[in-house]
């Protein structure tokens, strides 16, 4: 009687083969314990087998521990980049409300008036004011020592020197708060005068 035909590894076809030629071979009791002993031999898992199904459940278990651990930080990463995206959108808001402080003022009224418009600006410490040429000119700005805050040098920041071109401009930054009165000289008597208040 040739081998039975099993469909595990090598080892277990050999092991069929020599159960099936004692069996052919044995009458009663003893046919009865080979029997036996040839199931057993059957049914017992190989070292080759044990060992895939040890590895097979030792990549399960990484998977699902990985797949857990990815879960977990998923929401942090997204709560990371919501702070800063929100942290950024603040940032920009504040610069532009700053820089919207900075002020410009039109030496001569668009009426021709012989003027500062807007004739009173208000800006925060450290922003900066621009003149510029409308109408009207030449113009200048003058700050007397007397009308802005103490230790604050008035020729620094007064343009004595005359705006003649259309469109012309002087810029005067402010890092002490305080009101500040400038008039323009040419003007003076007409009553061309101005006020910067400084946060």
């Amino acid at each position: 009687v040739g081998p039975r035909s099993f469909g595990g590894p090598p080892s277990l076809h050999a092991a069929s083969f020599r159960c099936a030629r004692s069996e052919s071979g044995a009458e009663g009791s003893e046919r009865e314990s080979i029997e036996a002993h040839c199931r057993i031999e059957r049914n017992k898992p190989t070292h080759t087998t044990t060992a895939k199904m040890m590895k097979s459940a030792m990549m399960k278990r990484n998977m699902a521990t990985t797949m857990k651990a990815n879960q977990g930080a998923a929401p942090k990463v997204s709560f990371v980049r919501k702070v800063a995206q929100t942290a950024g959108v603040a940032a920009s808001t504040l610069a532009i409300t700053f820089a919207a402080q900075a002020a410009d003022v039109k030496l001569g009224g668009d009426n021709g008036a012989l003027v500062f418009d807007p004739a009173t600006v208000t800006i925060n410490k450290g922003d900066s004011v621009t003149w510029k040429n409308n109408a009207g000119f030449p113009h200048n700005i003058m700050f007397d020592e007397d009308e802005i805050p103490s230790g604050v040098n008035a020729d620094a920041i007064s343009h004595e020197d005359y705006l003649n071109a259309p469109g012309e401009t002087a810029t005067t930054k402010f890092d002490v708060s305080g009101t500040y009165s400038y008039y323009c000289e040419p003007h003076q008597g007409a009553g061309m005068q101005g006020k910067v208040i400084v946060k």
